[in-house]
Protein backbone atom coordinates (compact mmCIF):
# COMPACT_ATOMS: atom_id res chain seq x y z
CA UNK A 1 0.00 0.00 0.00
CA UNK A 2 2.54 2.57 0.82
CA UNK A 3 4.35 2.10 -2.73
CA UNK A 4 1.20 2.55 -4.45
CA UNK A 5 0.94 5.97 -2.40
CA UNK A 6 4.37 6.73 -2.63
CA UNK A 7 4.04 5.90 -6.76
CA UNK A 8 0.92 8.05 -6.94
CA UNK A 9 2.19 11.02 -5.50
CA UNK A 10 5.78 10.89 -7.43
CA UNK A 11 3.15 10.63 -10.74
CA UNK A 12 1.32 13.34 -9.42
CA UNK A 13 4.27 15.60 -8.32
CA UNK A 14 6.02 14.71 -12.71
CA UNK A 15 2.61 15.72 -13.88
CA UNK A 16 2.54 19.21 -12.13
CA UNK A 17 6.06 19.75 -12.74
CA UNK A 18 6.00 18.23 -16.61
CA UNK A 19 3.36 20.37 -17.57
CA UNK A 20 4.80 23.87 -17.35
CA UNK A 21 6.54 24.94 -21.03
CA UNK A 22 9.25 25.94 -19.69
CA UNK A 23 10.20 22.79 -18.29
CA UNK A 24 9.31 21.06 -21.39
CA UNK A 25 11.68 23.54 -23.70
CA UNK A 26 14.82 22.40 -21.19
CA UNK A 27 14.37 18.84 -20.98
CA UNK A 28 13.91 19.26 -25.32
CA UNK A 29 17.13 21.42 -25.58
CA UNK A 30 18.95 18.24 -22.91
CA UNK A 31 18.18 15.86 -24.67
CA UNK A 32 19.46 17.50 -27.92
CA UNK A 33 22.17 18.91 -26.71
CA UNK A 34 23.28 15.32 -24.86
CA UNK A 35 22.53 13.22 -28.78
CA UNK A 36 24.62 15.82 -30.46
CA UNK A 37 27.34 14.77 -27.70
CA UNK A 38 26.91 11.12 -28.03
CA UNK A 39 26.91 11.56 -31.80
CA UNK A 40 30.10 12.68 -31.41
CA UNK A 41 31.44 9.15 -29.95
CA UNK A 42 29.41 7.65 -32.44
CA UNK A 43 31.59 9.26 -35.18
CA UNK A 44 34.69 7.98 -33.26
CA UNK A 45 33.29 4.10 -33.60
CA UNK A 46 31.39 4.61 -36.91
CA UNK A 47 35.85 5.70 -37.81
CA UNK A 48 37.48 3.28 -35.99
CA UNK A 49 34.85 -0.05 -35.77
CA UNK A 50 35.47 -1.09 -39.37
CA UNK A 51 39.53 -0.39 -39.07
CA UNK A 52 39.59 -2.86 -35.94
CA UNK A 53 41.03 0.05 -33.97
CA UNK A 54 40.00 0.86 -30.03
CA UNK A 55 37.19 2.91 -29.43
CA UNK A 56 38.85 3.88 -26.17
CA UNK A 57 42.29 4.25 -27.35
CA UNK A 58 43.55 7.14 -28.04
CA UNK A 59 40.79 8.48 -25.72
CA UNK A 60 40.39 11.39 -27.86
CA UNK A 61 39.32 12.14 -31.19
CA UNK A 62 42.22 12.36 -33.89
CA UNK A 63 42.35 14.25 -37.16
CA UNK A 64 42.00 11.71 -39.87
CA UNK A 65 44.45 13.65 -41.88
CA UNK A 66 47.66 14.25 -39.56
CA UNK A 67 46.29 11.72 -36.51
CA UNK A 68 46.58 15.14 -34.33
CA UNK A 69 44.78 14.83 -31.08
CA UNK A 70 42.19 17.14 -30.99
CA UNK A 71 41.32 19.07 -27.37
CA UNK A 72 37.91 18.88 -25.46
CA UNK A 73 38.11 22.90 -26.03
CA UNK A 74 38.14 22.09 -30.19
CA UNK A 75 36.01 19.07 -30.02
CA UNK A 76 32.68 20.86 -28.98
CA UNK A 77 29.86 19.05 -31.21
CA UNK A 78 28.43 20.84 -33.96
CA UNK A 79 30.16 23.96 -33.29
CA UNK A 80 33.25 23.10 -34.27
CA UNK A 81 32.73 21.90 -37.32
CA UNK A 82 30.97 24.83 -38.02
CA UNK A 83 32.99 27.60 -37.18
CA UNK A 84 36.36 25.58 -38.61
CA UNK A 85 34.35 25.14 -41.66
CA UNK A 86 35.27 22.22 -41.95
CA UNK A 87 39.23 21.75 -41.68
CA UNK A 88 41.10 20.20 -38.86
CA UNK A 89 42.83 23.28 -37.01
CA UNK A 90 45.66 21.60 -37.08
CA UNK A 91 47.03 20.60 -40.77
CA UNK A 92 44.24 22.19 -42.47
CA UNK A 93 43.12 18.85 -43.78
CA UNK A 94 39.35 18.50 -44.55
CA UNK A 95 36.73 17.17 -42.37
CA UNK A 96 33.97 14.96 -43.81
CA UNK A 97 30.50 16.81 -43.91
CA UNK A 98 29.52 13.33 -42.11
CA UNK A 99 30.61 14.36 -38.58
CA UNK A 100 28.37 17.03 -38.35
CA UNK A 101 25.77 15.27 -40.04
CA UNK A 102 26.00 11.98 -37.34
CA UNK A 103 25.73 14.59 -34.80
CA UNK A 104 22.71 17.02 -35.47
CA UNK A 105 20.98 13.34 -37.05
CA UNK A 106 21.53 11.72 -33.22
CA UNK A 107 20.73 14.99 -31.48
CA UNK A 108 17.25 14.99 -33.36
CA UNK A 109 16.86 11.76 -32.70
CA UNK A 110 17.28 11.73 -29.22
CA UNK A 111 14.96 14.93 -29.63
CA UNK A 112 12.55 12.66 -31.05
CA UNK A 113 12.97 9.65 -28.29
CA UNK A 114 12.04 12.23 -25.92
CA UNK A 115 9.07 13.87 -27.39
CA UNK A 116 7.84 10.62 -28.03
CA UNK A 117 8.49 9.40 -24.29
CA UNK A 118 7.16 13.07 -22.44
CA UNK A 119 3.63 12.77 -24.47
CA UNK A 120 3.12 8.81 -24.62
CA UNK A 121 1.90 8.01 -21.59
CA UNK A 122 2.03 8.43 -17.55
CA UNK A 123 5.34 9.14 -15.50
CA UNK A 124 7.32 6.64 -14.64
CA UNK A 125 5.82 4.24 -17.49
CA UNK A 126 6.43 6.01 -20.65
CA UNK A 127 9.22 8.04 -19.00
CA UNK A 128 11.89 4.90 -18.18
CA UNK A 129 12.10 3.98 -21.96
CA UNK A 130 14.17 7.21 -22.81
CA UNK A 131 17.35 5.41 -21.57
CA UNK A 132 17.05 1.96 -23.38
CA UNK A 133 15.63 4.09 -26.75
CA UNK A 134 17.93 6.37 -26.92
CA UNK A 135 20.65 3.06 -26.52
CA UNK A 136 18.70 1.77 -29.74
CA UNK A 137 18.66 4.53 -32.16
CA UNK A 138 22.35 5.21 -31.41
CA UNK A 139 23.35 1.81 -32.37
CA UNK A 140 20.91 2.36 -35.37
CA UNK A 141 22.82 5.50 -36.08
CA UNK A 142 26.00 3.53 -36.20
CA UNK A 143 25.03 0.50 -37.64
CA UNK A 144 23.47 2.94 -40.97
CA UNK A 145 26.83 4.62 -41.27
CA UNK A 146 29.10 2.08 -41.23
CA UNK A 147 27.02 -0.42 -43.39
CA UNK A 148 26.82 2.34 -45.98
CA UNK A 149 30.63 2.60 -46.15
CA UNK A 150 31.95 -0.81 -46.17
CA UNK A 151 28.66 -2.85 -46.80
CA UNK A 152 28.94 -4.44 -43.13
CA UNK A 153 27.74 -3.95 -39.39
CA UNK A 154 30.29 -5.42 -36.71
CA UNK A 155 29.53 -8.07 -34.55
CA UNK A 156 29.60 -5.75 -31.46
CA UNK A 157 26.23 -3.50 -33.06
CA UNK A 158 24.45 -6.72 -33.82
CA UNK A 159 25.10 -9.20 -31.08
CA UNK A 160 26.23 -6.82 -28.75
CA UNK A 161 22.84 -5.05 -29.39
CA UNK A 162 20.71 -7.70 -29.17
CA UNK A 163 22.05 -9.00 -25.89
CA UNK A 164 21.93 -5.21 -24.57
CA UNK A 165 18.09 -4.93 -26.32
CA UNK A 166 17.57 -7.88 -23.68
CA UNK A 167 19.43 -6.79 -20.42
CA UNK A 168 17.30 -3.37 -20.21
CA UNK A 169 14.08 -5.23 -21.24
CA UNK A 170 14.71 -7.44 -17.18
CA UNK A 171 15.43 -4.15 -16.27
CA UNK A 172 13.20 -1.97 -17.84
CA UNK A 173 10.29 -4.42 -18.77
CA UNK A 174 8.27 -0.75 -19.64
CA UNK A 175 10.46 -1.48 -23.04
CA UNK A 176 7.65 -4.25 -23.69
CA UNK A 177 4.42 -2.47 -22.23
CA UNK A 178 4.75 -4.43 -19.12
CA UNK A 179 4.87 -2.71 -15.34
CA UNK A 180 7.78 -1.96 -13.16
CA UNK A 181 8.38 -3.25 -10.19
CA UNK A 182 7.43 -6.60 -10.24
CA UNK A 183 9.43 -9.92 -10.83
CA UNK A 184 7.14 -11.60 -13.04
CA UNK A 185 7.11 -8.52 -15.50
CA UNK A 186 10.77 -8.23 -15.43
CA UNK A 187 10.98 -11.62 -17.10
CA UNK A 188 8.20 -11.15 -19.65
CA UNK A 189 10.14 -7.70 -20.53
CA UNK A 190 13.23 -10.04 -20.94
CA UNK A 191 11.33 -12.93 -22.66
CA UNK A 192 9.54 -10.50 -25.07
CA UNK A 193 12.95 -9.30 -26.21
CA UNK A 194 14.21 -12.48 -26.55
CA UNK A 195 11.32 -13.65 -28.82
CA UNK A 196 11.77 -10.47 -30.77
CA UNK A 197 15.19 -11.63 -31.35
CA UNK A 198 14.68 -14.84 -32.29
CA UNK A 199 11.84 -14.06 -34.54
CA UNK A 200 13.58 -11.20 -36.26
CA UNK A 201 16.51 -13.15 -36.64
CA UNK A 202 14.77 -16.53 -37.89
CA UNK A 203 12.81 -14.31 -40.49
CA UNK A 204 15.75 -12.90 -42.38
CA UNK A 205 17.80 -16.05 -42.12
CA UNK A 206 14.86 -18.35 -43.76
CA UNK A 207 14.17 -15.09 -46.50
CA UNK A 208 18.58 -15.22 -47.28
CA UNK A 209 18.31 -19.14 -47.57
CA UNK A 210 15.09 -18.84 -49.95
CA UNK A 211 16.76 -15.84 -51.70
CA UNK A 212 20.18 -17.16 -52.27
CA UNK A 213 17.96 -20.72 -53.53
CA UNK A 214 16.05 -18.67 -55.54
CA UNK A 215 18.61 -15.51 -57.01
CA UNK A 216 22.04 -17.30 -55.45
CA UNK A 217 23.36 -18.41 -58.97
CA UNK A 218 23.07 -17.68 -62.06
CA UNK A 219 25.21 -19.52 -65.30
CA UNK A 220 25.81 -18.80 -68.92
CA UNK A 221 27.66 -21.06 -70.87
CA UNK A 222 28.66 -21.10 -74.22
CA UNK A 223 29.39 -23.99 -76.59
CA UNK A 224 32.74 -23.17 -77.07
CA UNK A 225 35.31 -20.36 -76.09
CA UNK A 226 34.04 -16.99 -77.23
CA UNK A 227 35.78 -13.89 -77.57
CA UNK A 228 35.19 -11.49 -74.91
CA UNK A 229 35.82 -7.38 -74.51
CA UNK A 230 35.27 -5.17 -71.19
CA UNK A 231 35.38 -1.94 -72.20
CA UNK A 232 35.21 1.74 -70.28
CA UNK A 233 32.64 3.79 -72.11
CA UNK A 234 32.50 7.04 -69.99
CA UNK A 235 31.01 6.67 -66.23
CA UNK A 236 29.82 3.10 -67.49
CA UNK A 237 31.39 -0.19 -68.72
CA UNK A 238 29.69 -2.94 -71.15
CA UNK A 239 30.65 -6.21 -71.01
CA UNK A 240 30.49 -8.21 -74.55
CA UNK A 241 30.62 -12.00 -74.72
CA UNK A 242 29.92 -13.89 -78.20
CA UNK A 243 26.90 -12.70 -79.47
CA UNK A 244 26.20 -11.53 -75.41
CA UNK A 245 26.26 -7.36 -74.14
CA UNK A 246 25.57 -6.58 -71.33
CA UNK A 247 26.29 -3.02 -69.38
CA UNK A 248 28.10 -4.14 -66.01
CA UNK A 249 26.95 -2.07 -63.34
CA UNK A 250 23.15 -4.21 -64.64
CA UNK A 251 24.96 -7.64 -64.04
CA UNK A 252 25.31 -7.11 -60.06
CA UNK A 253 22.52 -6.23 -57.56
CA UNK A 254 24.55 -5.04 -54.93
CA UNK A 255 28.77 -5.19 -54.09
CA UNK A 256 28.05 -8.06 -52.10
CA UNK A 257 27.67 -10.01 -55.53
CA UNK A 258 30.42 -11.58 -57.45
CA UNK A 259 30.60 -12.96 -60.72
CA UNK A 260 33.44 -15.22 -62.23
CA UNK A 261 34.36 -15.78 -65.77
CA UNK A 262 36.28 -18.99 -66.79
CA UNK A 263 38.51 -18.28 -69.35
CA UNK A 264 40.28 -19.91 -72.20
CA UNK A 265 42.38 -16.98 -72.38
CA UNK A 266 42.49 -13.68 -70.36
CA UNK A 267 44.58 -10.28 -71.91
CA UNK A 268 45.01 -7.83 -68.61
CA UNK A 269 47.04 -5.45 -67.94
CA UNK A 270 49.94 -5.99 -70.61
CA UNK A 271 50.12 -9.56 -70.12
CA UNK A 272 48.15 -13.39 -71.19
CA UNK A 273 46.73 -15.89 -69.05
CA UNK A 274 45.94 -19.19 -70.04
CA UNK A 275 42.96 -21.34 -67.96
CA UNK A 276 42.43 -18.48 -66.00
CA UNK A 277 39.64 -18.12 -63.37
CA UNK A 278 38.55 -14.69 -63.06
CA UNK A 279 36.62 -13.32 -60.22
CA UNK A 280 34.83 -9.90 -60.11
CA UNK A 281 32.90 -7.60 -57.95
CA UNK A 282 31.63 -4.87 -59.24
CA UNK A 283 33.92 -2.02 -59.41
CA UNK A 284 37.24 -4.85 -57.97
CA UNK A 285 38.61 -7.91 -60.21
CA UNK A 286 40.86 -10.21 -58.23
CA UNK A 287 43.50 -12.34 -60.18
CA UNK A 288 46.65 -13.98 -59.20
CA UNK A 289 45.87 -13.28 -55.44
CA UNK A 290 45.88 -9.33 -56.32
CA UNK A 291 42.93 -6.85 -56.14
CA UNK A 292 42.66 -4.25 -58.92
CA UNK A 293 40.07 -1.50 -59.13
CA UNK A 294 37.87 -1.65 -62.21
CA UNK A 295 37.73 2.60 -62.32
CA UNK A 296 41.24 2.63 -63.70
CA UNK A 297 41.38 -0.02 -66.15
CA UNK A 298 40.03 0.91 -69.57
CA UNK A 299 39.89 -2.30 -70.83
CA UNK A 300 40.53 -5.92 -70.67
CA UNK A 301 39.44 -9.37 -73.27
CA UNK A 302 40.16 -12.59 -74.07
CA UNK A 303 37.75 -15.91 -74.65
CA UNK A 304 35.55 -16.91 -72.08
CA UNK A 305 33.53 -20.03 -71.69
CA UNK A 306 31.14 -19.57 -68.79
CA UNK A 307 30.31 -16.79 -66.77
CA UNK A 308 28.71 -17.65 -63.08
CA UNK A 309 26.80 -14.66 -61.22
CA UNK A 310 26.67 -15.45 -57.38
CA UNK A 311 24.12 -13.24 -55.49
CA UNK A 312 24.45 -12.77 -51.81
CA UNK A 313 20.26 -12.24 -51.41
CA UNK A 314 21.17 -10.50 -48.08
CA UNK A 315 24.09 -10.36 -45.94
CA UNK A 316 24.60 -12.15 -42.35
CA UNK A 317 25.33 -8.59 -40.64
CA UNK A 318 21.51 -8.01 -41.49
CA UNK A 319 19.92 -10.90 -40.14
CA UNK A 320 22.32 -10.60 -37.03
CA UNK A 321 20.84 -6.50 -36.87
CA UNK A 322 17.04 -7.91 -37.04
CA UNK A 323 18.18 -9.80 -33.95
CA UNK A 324 18.75 -6.47 -32.37
CA UNK A 325 15.88 -4.27 -33.15
CA UNK A 326 13.71 -7.22 -32.21
CA UNK A 327 15.30 -7.37 -28.41
CA UNK A 328 14.74 -3.64 -27.81
CA UNK A 329 11.31 -2.97 -29.78
CA UNK A 330 9.69 -6.89 -29.87
CA UNK A 331 7.95 -9.02 -32.67
CA UNK A 332 5.37 -6.91 -34.01
CA UNK A 333 8.18 -3.98 -34.55
CA UNK A 334 10.07 -6.90 -36.64
CA UNK A 335 7.42 -7.75 -39.06
CA UNK A 336 6.59 -4.46 -39.44
CA UNK A 337 10.80 -3.48 -39.98
CA UNK A 338 10.80 -6.11 -42.45
CA UNK A 339 7.80 -4.99 -44.62
CA UNK A 340 8.61 -1.23 -44.35
CA UNK A 341 12.06 -1.70 -45.06
CA UNK A 342 11.19 -3.78 -48.13
CA UNK A 343 8.84 -1.13 -49.18
CA UNK A 344 11.69 1.84 -48.89
CA UNK A 345 14.24 -0.56 -50.91
CA UNK A 346 11.90 -1.13 -53.83
CA UNK A 347 10.93 2.63 -54.53
CA UNK A 348 14.77 4.39 -53.55
CA UNK A 349 16.51 1.29 -55.47
CA UNK A 350 14.10 2.26 -58.25
CA UNK A 351 14.67 5.59 -58.65
CA UNK A 352 18.39 5.07 -59.97
CA UNK A 353 16.72 2.67 -62.61
CA UNK A 354 14.06 5.51 -63.74
CA UNK A 355 17.00 8.03 -64.13
CA UNK A 356 19.43 5.35 -66.06
CA UNK A 357 21.92 5.13 -63.09
CA UNK A 358 21.39 1.54 -62.16
CA UNK A 359 25.35 1.88 -60.89
CA UNK A 360 23.66 4.03 -57.44
CA UNK A 361 21.39 1.38 -56.68
CA UNK A 362 24.26 -0.79 -55.78
CA UNK A 363 25.89 0.79 -53.68
CA UNK A 364 23.11 0.79 -50.89
CA UNK A 365 22.79 -1.80 -48.85
CA UNK A 366 19.88 -2.93 -46.66
CA UNK A 367 21.08 -2.15 -43.44
CA UNK A 368 19.89 1.38 -43.62
CA UNK A 369 16.43 0.08 -45.05
CA UNK A 370 16.02 -1.80 -41.64
CA UNK A 371 17.08 1.22 -39.77
CA UNK A 372 14.33 3.47 -41.75
CA UNK A 373 11.55 0.80 -40.83
CA UNK A 374 12.47 0.37 -37.23
CA UNK A 375 12.92 4.15 -36.48
CA UNK A 376 9.33 4.58 -38.45
CA UNK A 377 7.76 1.82 -35.69
CA UNK A 378 9.35 3.70 -33.24
CA UNK A 379 7.79 6.66 -33.94
CA UNK A 380 4.99 5.85 -35.32
CA UNK A 381 4.36 2.47 -35.92
CA UNK A 382 1.26 1.35 -33.66
CA UNK A 383 -0.49 4.46 -35.29
CA UNK A 384 0.11 3.26 -38.93
CA UNK A 385 -0.73 -0.24 -38.38
CA UNK A 386 -4.05 0.96 -36.92
CA UNK A 387 -4.93 3.54 -39.48
CA UNK A 388 -4.47 0.90 -41.93
CA UNK A 389 -6.38 -1.74 -40.63
CA UNK A 390 -9.00 0.88 -40.17
CA UNK A 391 -8.46 1.66 -43.78
CA UNK A 392 -8.65 -1.56 -45.38
CA UNK A 393 -11.70 -2.78 -43.13
CA UNK A 394 -14.93 -3.96 -44.91
CA UNK A 395 -17.60 -1.26 -43.94
CA UNK A 396 -20.60 -2.59 -42.49
CA UNK A 397 -23.27 -3.58 -43.75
Amino acid sequence: MRRDVDLGVLTAFARAVFSQPIYHALFATFAFLLGSAVGSFLNVCIYRMPLGLSVNEPKRSFCPSCKYQIPWWSNLPILTWLAQRGKCANCGGGIAFRYVLVEILTGLLFLGVWWRVAYAGEFPGEWAKFFPLVVFVSLLVVATFIDFEHLMIPDEITWGGAIAGIVLSLGIPMLHDEKFGILTSHLKGGAWALAGAVLGFALLWLVSVLGKMAFGKKTLEFPKDEPFTWTLEGERAKLVAGTEEHWWDELFANEKDFLVMNCGRFEFDRSVREGAEVRFQYERLHLDGKEHDLNVVKSFSGTVRKISFKRAAMGFGDVKFIACIGAFLGWKAVLFTVMSASVFGAVIGGVPLLIGKREWSAKIPFGPYLSLGALLWLFHGPELVSWYLAFTAPAPL
